[in-house]
This record gives C-alpha cells, structure tokens and sequence, in this order.
C-alpha cells in the first residue's frame, strides 16, 4: 500500500508533523510512504531534510495565497496529473492549511480517498486566522475520513456542524516529536529548572504562571524561561518583573527544541484553553515532569502519565502544583518514550480506521 501525506505550511509545526507521520507509515511492514511538503518550508533546509516527493509551490502573505487561488484550476489539473504518477492509495493532511482544498479537489479528480488530521475545533482566542473556520469546515466536508488528537476536539467539531453526517472520526493521541539528544533532568548544579515553551497567546494562560509565581514569593527556588513568541502583553511584562525569571520573546527554530528541554527539569503548561498540546508528548518524552491546567483536552492527552500533574486553571491552584513537583526528586523518572515507535502505532491506528471505511463502502 502506498500512502501520501502533505502539509504545506512552511514554518512550525505542521510540516515537522507531516514527516513524522510519514516515517511512521513508511516504518510499517508492506506501506510505502511518499510526502508533499511547500518548497518553501524551514525543514527542507536542514542537513537532515526529509525526501520530499511532492513539493509544491504555496505563497508568501495574503496577496499570494489569493494569486495561488486565482490559479486553482491550473493548479488541481497539474496535481492531478502528479498524483496518477505517484499512484497512492491514500492521502492524509497532516495540518489544514487553505491550499488543501485545492488537494482535495485533484485527489477527488483521480478517485484517492482523503484522511484530514484536524487539530482545533474553532480557533484559539487570539488567533488571527481569516476565514480559519468556514476554510477548515469545506475541507473536512469533502473528507473521506476526519482523525482528531483528542475527543475534546471531535465533539467540537460536532458542536459547530463541521463534519457532515456518517463521516468517520477517529481519536488518535499526537506523539512526540523527535527532538534529537536531551540530557537527563537534574543533570546541573543550582535551582530547579521550570520552562514554558510555545506560542505566547493570551489563552496559553501566561498571566496565570505570572500570578502563581508572584504568590510563591520567596518560597519559589526555580529558574524559570519563558521562551516563545507572541505579541507583547500585560503578562509578559509582568513575568519580566518578577525575579529568577527569563522571557525570550522569539521564534524557536526546530534544531533548538532539543536543547530547551535538555536545559529544563520541568514543563509547565497553564492554558486557559487547549485542544491538545504538542509540548506535552515532547516534555514526557524527553523525561521532564509536565504540570499541565485541567483545561479542554489536556486531561484526555495526560490521563495516566506517570510525569503528569494536572491542575486547576487558577493561579492558586497552579502554584500548589509548582509547590508539589518541587519536592519531586527529578531524576527519579520512568523510561522516555520512544517517538518512532509512537508514529508507527498512530499510523497503524490511521490505517485501521482507513481498512474499516473502505469496508463500508463495499
């Protein structure tokens, strides 16, 4: 069987996710797996690119997505007639983006059923995505197959109308990335070490990490980094005034991730919102304690895990929990997750639900 995933975006997550997926299918006995990917994204240009082969040209800004959707009708003719070359059985977007309607339409041309991996329901508060919403709800309309990372986002998207009746949804936790060498926790002298990484969002709940530090005082004996980037806000100057505290206001490149977790003993994520998190795997995978708010489907993803401690999304509660994982001897850790073997499973979970639609239809 043969297996294509693609992800156009350029930066961030999404095209990481795609390749990983794709290793995941490829490491799977009789799959064969192929990956499209923008010409223009960031991991494409590292010594250990992953082999691309569908690259597809995308757009920079908002004045070249609307030439690259003036030219949809050349641009689907010309997929179409690539994707009868590669021969895939199956394709899989690993991260909606507004160029896959586009996919779609050439896939529906040359009769290939589509997976779409749908992240969020409805977009984050703050996030400034146009047109995010009615652009995710016609891609997963013309699904064949819609997987989820948490059941939280599955009903959401039963909530706002997106899946169109009898589509079949499958719930698959995200696995970790590969980040490269991470040293042991504790492996340093001095105070503990607490990170929070990622995007600096209002709904990432930085004022709550501000606020529960503020009220730790002189009982608080971390460092903490606070490394991401976002707007500036209220919060962020808050964190910078306390004490012992770092804000590094930045776009992370993929080849750093390793290093932040090899620097922190423990993750700290105090959304007021999430659908899932792509740092929480990591963090647990790498061996570092995670304390996480109770919030959308962070207690699904951290149900059972053993680094995990889940927490109230109120300052009060969160400074309990920095209190707690304090006191916690950080080497005293169970075996990391190994990522490769977390892609396989999700992959063969992908192809399972893939095995039953295809049983349906006959």
């Amino acid at each position: 069987m043969k297996v294509i995933v693609w992800q156009w975006g350029r930066h961030g997550a999404g095209p990481r996710l795609a390749a990983s997926l794709a290793e995941g299918f490829a490491s799977i006995d009789g799959v064969a797996a192929l990956l499209s990917l923008s010409t223009g994204a960031e991991i494409l240009r590292g010594s250990d690119a992953p082999i691309c082969a569908l690259p597809v040209q995308t757009y920079s800004g908002m004045t070249g997505l609307l030439w690259r959707l003036m030219q949809a009708p050349i641009t689907v003719r010309q997929l179409s007639g690539r994707l009868r070359r590669l021969e895939p059985q199956l394709a899989v977007c690993a991260m909606p983006g507004p160029l896959d309607l586009l996919m779609i339409a050439a896939l529906h041309r040359v009769g290939i059923p589509a997976a779409v991996m749908v992240h969020d329901a409805e977009p984050h508060p703050g996030d400034r995505f146009p047109l995010f919403s009615t652009w995710q709800r016609m891609l997963i309309h013309r699904a064949d197959m819609v997987v989820v990372l948490s059941s939280h986002v599955a009903e959401g998207l039963r909530a706002n109308g997106s899946l169109r009746p009898g589509t079949p949804v499958t719930v698959a936790a995200l696995p970790p990335f590969a980040v490269g060498t991470v040293t042991p926790p504790g492996e340093h002298a001095g105070p503990r070490r607490l990170l929070c990484f990622g995007r600096l969002r209002a709904y990432k709940g930085l004022d709550l990490l501000a606020e529960a530090l503020r009220s730790l005082g002189s009982r608080m004996d971390w460092d903490v980094r606070v490394v991401g980037q976002g707007p500036e806000s209220p919060a962020l100057a808050a964190l910078r005034m306390l004490p012992r505290v770092s804000v590094e206001n930045r776009w992370v490149p993929e080849d750093e991730i390793g290093a932040l977790l090899s620097w922190a003993d423990v993750v700290v994520l105090p959304y007021r919102e999430a659908s899932q998190s792509a740092i929480a795997p990591m963090a647990l995978a790498a061996g570092r304690r995670v304390i996480a708010t109770r919030v959308g489907g962070l207690p699904e993803q951290l149900a059972g895990e053993p680094l995990a401690t889940l927490c109230a999304p109120d300052a009060a509660s969160l400074a309990e929990a920095l209190t707690g994982a304090s006191l916690v001897p950080v080497k005293d850790v169970p075996p990391a997750t190994q990522p490769g073997e977390a892609w396989r499973l999700f992959a063969v979970r992908v192809l399972e639900a893939f095995e039953h639609f295809q049983a349906s239809r006959k």
